[in-house]
């Protein structure tokens, strides 16, 4: 046996292994607990741990199945924590929580539509020029999340058969309905039915489908560096670096991916009274709850899509951003639905005026981007200014 290998670390010792295990006991020692403000600092630091820990046997496991299967392993991973996350603190504070589920999906579309895709297109185009992405699988999902935010977010404010934003029971039931059936529709097509739809450009569609007659850029000589055709040195057609992991490895992957998610879930749940608490001391609005719960899950999808962009791989990750959004309400919203069986707190969905312009400038420039298949970096500083303008009126409405 050689020297260098004598040297590798032991997959069980890894920190990517370790992390999730000894998160998971200390999950068990603080659960149902009052914690004081120091046993909060640490658990907060296994939290964070074990969302680093999720995006690495994430992409271990994506890497294993291919595009487009690895980005939607992540998106429901995510979403997972997400629903879990909600449902435990609507149990637990009652009328307090009446829009944290609102809060949180539209903070999750925000995030992902404006934030977490404009800068992966600023990226690229900063890199590459001109950011090319398969505007067929882009535009679907995106009309797609637009159609479902209309329906559940934005139509509840203006029904009158309850007081207030929200909906009545059989109302409730269509939008639960109508956001299963499209996400159903949308793993179909983007699984099965059309997956080319959601592969990068040169491995779905020749070159000659996009006409870039009208924009030269002098330092693209050639397909993109991390294409399929010309991947990157060190990284396969898929965009990932290495040799793609044995079937073993990809199960012992996904073994550790849901014991993170489980960590992630119950110690988020330690950390949510202090947050609460601070929030409430810093005299913020109780939505920032849920923008600070869609920010804690999106951290995976974040890192993981800014990592793929950085390779060139910009299909990849716009189909975690979009992907993740459309999850966020597709399994989200369902999953409330059948929840206020049993919770007592009512369910206010209806998003107010400033979230409504919010939503509308995404539309908007959501269409003029992801039906073109190329952007600029002017498209994605669009994207990033309409998301931090939703975290500037979060705190400050």
């Amino acid at each position: 046996m050689s020297t260098e290998s004598s040297r590798r670390v032991p997959p069980w010792a890894s920190w990517s292994t370790l992390v999730p295990i000894l998160a998971a006991v200390l999950l068990g020692f603080t659960w149902g607990r009052d914690l004081p403000g120091w046993v909060v600092s640490g658990v907060a630091l296994f939290l964070a741990g074990s969302v680093l820990a999720a995006v690495h046997h994430a992409e271990v496991v994506a890497h294993r199945v291919g595009e487009p299967f690895g980005s939607l392993v992540l998106a429901v991973a995510v979403t997972v924590i997400e629903v879990a996350l909600i449902v435990t603190m609507m149990s637990s504070n009652g009328e307090k929580s009446a829009t944290l589920a609102r809060d949180t999906v539209f903070a999750a579309v925000m995030i992902t539509c404006n934030g977490i895709a404009g800068l992966c297109l600023l990226l690229v185009a900063l890199k590459r020029g001109l950011a090319r992405f398969n505007a067929d699988g882009a535009a679907t999902v995106f009309g797609a999340i637009i159609t479902l935010a209309g329906l559940t977010l934005v139509l509840p404010t203006f029904t009158t058969s309850q007081p207030g934003p929200e909906f009545n029971t059989t109302q409730l039931t269509n939008a639960a309905l109508d956001s299963i059936v499209l996400y159903g529709l949308f793993i179909v097509a983007m699984t099965v039915r059309h997956r080319p739809d959601f592969l990068p450009v040169d491995a779905a569609h020749p070159a000659a489908d996009y006409d870039d007659a009208d924009y030269e850029d002098p330092r693209e000589t050639g397909p993109a560096a991390g294409s399929a055709k010309n991947p990157a040195p060190g990284y396969d057609e898929h965009g990932y670096e290495g040799d793609r992991p044995t079937s073993r490895q990809a199960l012992t992957s996904l073994v550790l991916l849901v014991l993170a998610l489980i960590t992630v879930v119950g110690l988020g749940k330690g950390v949510s009274p202090t947050l609460e608490r601070g929030v409430d001391r810093a005299g913020l609005p109780h939505s920032v709850v849920g923008v600070a719960i869609a920010l804690l899950v999106l951290l995976p999808e974040s890192i993981a899509a800014v990592r793929a962009a950085h390779r060139d791989e910009l299909q990849t990750s716009l189909n975690l951003a979009l992907g993740s959004a459309m999850a966020s309400i597709g399994l989200t919203i369902p999953t409330i639905a059948v929840a206020t069986i049993w919770l007592s707190s009512p369910l206010i969905l209806g998003l107010d005026a400033s979230h409504m312009v919010l939503l509308a400038l995404t539309v908007a420039a959501g269409s003029l981007t992801f039906v073109r298949g190329r952007a600029t970096l002017v498209q994605g500083g669009v994207h990033l200014a309409v998301c931090f303008s939703y975290l500037v009126l979060a705190v400050s409405p």
